[in-house]
């Protein structure tokens, strides 16, 4: 597992999405061979986005032949609702982008049989041949997508139901009332998440510190689901120095010292656009 430390969430943003951009770039995808984008919502990838638009509007990526899935959806909510997921992507991302309306995947969180709908998903992703890359962010908790503490680590997409935790957490977007919180949601499993070749998590700020120092320091756990990328062959997780509180002094030492001899051409790839 690489952990990549940068100053502040904004250094953190722009290094995601240039890395981002550079596996796309050089992947050079087709429609017989598209590239297979695994991304979330919520704030923390809300300046990934904004740079990922900016690069494509500046034409040194295009997602013509990016297929994407995302992690979630609230369950009950149509996808006209301004806090579902399905309007959030199109909203902040695939609105503002040359993606193809057909390629983009995002669960229906008002299927008539949700049982059916993850089955679905994950048949897709598999007709696809696998994720290339999945993008996420991470709970104060540990919990990825809708994954929370207590999850198995080898789940498949399905139904959750949302902790008092997660619920108090996202009732800032429904105006702070927690009543107007969808109490379930549909979400892609931790297995689902680590077939992907690639696992991006992005942890910033202080408040996720707790749940950086097990990912990186503790066992593996399903109380701590993000400690899963310790078992996954190609993990990444990018953190500011605020999130990296509770880590040892030579926890930081070491991995900073190893991105110091790694040369990735994806960051410097777009540093001048």
């Amino acid at each position: 597992m690489r952990v990549i430390i940068k100053k502040d969430y904004d250094e953190c943003a722009k290094w995601t999405a240039d890395y981002i951009a550079g596996r796309i770039y050089r992947a050079e995808p087709t429609e017989a061979n598209p590239f297979v984008l695994g991304l979330p919502t919520g704030s923390t990838p809300l300046g990934v986005y904004r740079r990922l638009i900016e690069l494509n509007a500046k034409g040194c990526i295009s997602f013509k032949n990016v297929i994407t899935f995302n992690m979630d959806e609230y369950s009950n909510l149509d996808e006209s609702h301004p806090q579902s997921y399905h309007y959030f992507m199109h909203e902040n991302f695939f609105s503002k982008i040359d993606i193809k309306k057909e390629n983009i995947h995002i669960l229906d969180g008002t299927a008539r049989n949700p049982q059916e709908e993850c089955q679905h998903y994950e048949d897709l992703i598999r007709q696809v041949g696998g994720i290339d890359l999945f993008l996420g962010g991470c709970g104060c908790d540990g919990h990825i997508a809708f994954n929370e503490p207590g999850s198995s680590l080898v789940s498949r997409t399905r139904m959750k139901t949302l902790t008092e935790d997660t619920i108090m957490a996202n009732a800032r977007f429904f105006g702070g009332d927690c009543s107007q919180v969808p109490r379930t949601a549909l979400t892609v499993g931790i297995g689902t998440i680590t077939d992907a070749k690639e696992v991006l998590i992005m942890m910033t700020g202080l408040s996720k510190a707790e749940a950086l120092q097990h990912a990186v320091e503790e066992s593996v756990s399903q109380m701590w689901p993000v400690t899963i990328l310790q078992m996954h062959r190609n993990s990444m997780i990018i953190a500011d120095d605020a999130c990296t509180d509770m880590l040892r002094v030579g926890t930081v030492k070491y991995f900073n010292g190893i991105e110091a001899k790694i040369k990735d051409s994806y960051e410097s790839l777009f540093s001048d656009k």
